[in-house]
């Protein structure tokens, strides 16, 4: 993928030497003639590209290294849209998942491990509907608002501050660790 971030343009590296935390899916959705884009509708009219990345632990197994953003949060949106118009799950039951083999730096190559799609079968649908419901809940509720969200919350999806952790008021619907092993399988 280093490979191909070169071909089309796309910095890995800012010259601050901070890492560029999207450039693989930049690449994907390059490679796939789309220019970079952060709307909240599927990027790719009726479909959205995901990008997560994956580590070999030292006992060579696979483990998902980190969860995997969905869409920011818009309180005002979210407060006032059931989950069945909601942009989460304009994202979720569109979204294709690009996992990829990362190394311990942003330097060591990286590869394609596996292409998914996601399919919201009842189960899951209900949950992640719960997750919202209580991620939406905590947002009109005027005792706790917004800046309550918390990480904790929610089985599959979780709100987390999106940038720069502590001090970021902003948030983002986040696919958990457990929501991605239902869909990519790592070690079989």
């Amino acid at each position: 993928m280093h490979e191909l971030a070169e071909k089309y343009g796309v910095t890995i590296l800012s010259n601050k030497g901070k890492v560029n935390k999207g450039w693989a899916g930049h690449v994907c959705e390059r490679f796939l003639g789309l220019p970079i884009n952060s709307a909240q509708s599927p990027n790719f009219g009726s479909w959205e590209l995901k990008s997560v990345p994956i580590k070999r632990l030292k006992n060579g197994l696979l483990s998902f290294k980190e969860t995997m953003a969905i869409t920011m949060i818009d309180p005002y949106h979210v407060a006032r849209t059931p989950f069945e118009d909601s942009h989460l799950f304009a994202k979720l039951q569109k979204s294709v998942i690009v996992a990829r083999v990362v190394g311990i730096s942003y330097s060591q190559p990286t590869f394609v491990h596996s292409v998914t799609s996601i399919d919201l079968d009842e189960k899951m649908f209900e949950t992640i509907k719960e997750d919202y419901e209580i991620i939406q809940s905590c947002i009109i509720d005027s005792s706790r608002g917004f800046s309550a969200l918390t990480g904790r919350m929610g089985v599959y999806v979780q709100p987390r501050t999106k940038g720069k952790g502590h001090g970021s008021t902003s948030r983002a619907f986040y696919a958990r660790k457990n929501f991605l092993a239902k869909y990519i399988s790592l070690n079989e």
